[in-house]
């Protein structure tokens, strides 16, 4: 039988939420779906919560369950295309007003141009704030190589917004499980 978790830990498992969800949406990119992988992250956690050891990071332990379902699921629907052209998406698209979300477009089209690794390692240290050892726990990696990859996705990103490379940011598509 499934223990009740105790107050500090539901309190820190609502907590978590908007660091979730902010994760899951520059995971996938579409706000409905990373919505529904914050839920079944939390949905999974719960079932799961026994597994948890108490005195390590329920953040860390959060964030490893959503990148496993992520990539989970992405293996499961990638050979599902429904818009392969981008022309549905296309006509969905509205351009920002304000230099600012200008910029802002820019910097997101930028992170889609780098590879997945790269993407997610410098998402979880500086978006969310964690440390590189707790990224290397997340990803399954040496510290070393979150290092890394963080470093090369922040010079191939200054490269890009500086115009330094052919890889600007432009119509490639977002790897994600709505695409």
């Amino acid at each position: 039988m499934q223990h009740l978790p105790t107050p500090q830990t539901r309190q820190a498992l609502v907590g978590a939420i908007p660091n979730l969800r902010a994760f899951a949406l520059a995971l996938c990119g579409d706000p409905v779906r990373a919505d529904d992988l914050v839920q079944e992250t939390l949905v999974k956690a719960w079932h799961k919560l026994d597994t948890f050891e108490e005195g390590t990071s329920l953040k860390s332990w959060l964030f490893t369950i959503l990148r496993n379902t992520f990539y989970s699921e992405y293996r499961r629907r990638r050979r599902e295309t429904s818009d392969p052209d981008g022309e549905h998406a296309a006509k969905l698209k509205s351009q920002p007003s304000q230099h600012s979300a200008l910029e802002l477009n820019e910097l997101m089209k930028a992170m889609d141009l780098l590879p997945p690794d790269q993407r997610e390692a410098l998402l979880l240290v500086g978006a969310e704030g964690l440390a590189y050892e707790e990224v290397a726990a997340i990803t399954g990696c040496a510290v070393g190589t979150v290092k890394s990859r963080v470093n090369r996705a922040r010079a191939k990103i200054a490269k890009m917004l500086d115009g330094e490379t052919n890889d600007l940011p432009g119509d490639r598509p977002r790897t994600s499980l709505t695409a």
